[in-house]
């Protein structure tokens, strides 16, 4: 099976968005030590502050499962509970 990328949207709410950042930053090294990540990639939009995107890499689906279940991104969604206003996720297939 080919690589799975992700890609992540989180656009937080305009007063929260220092908060949703921080706890995103909490996400990068615990992650990128795990098991099948390849590349763990945060951005901010530079003319919508509240927009966050993580590009992510994958070895296989069942390992970026593995990772969507682990203690530390449960952390976050109790941390940013009400701080985010919308967030969409994407897995994608590299074609070309």
């Amino acid at each position: 099976m080919s690589k799975l990328t992700i890609v992540a949207n989180i656009k937080a709410k305009s007063d929260k968005i220092d908060l949703v950042k921080a706890e995103l930053f909490k996400l990068i090294d615990i992650t990128r030590a795990e098991e099948g990540c390849l590349q763990y990639d945060l951005h901010q939009n530079n003319e919508n502050p509240a927009h966050f995107l993580f590009y992510e890499n994958w070895e296989s689906r069942e390992l970026w499962q593995r990772h969507i279940s682990n203690q530390h991104l449960k952390d976050y969604m109790t941390a940013t509970e009400g701080a985010v206003e919308e967030f969409t996720l994407n897995e994608m297939t590299h074609i070309a």
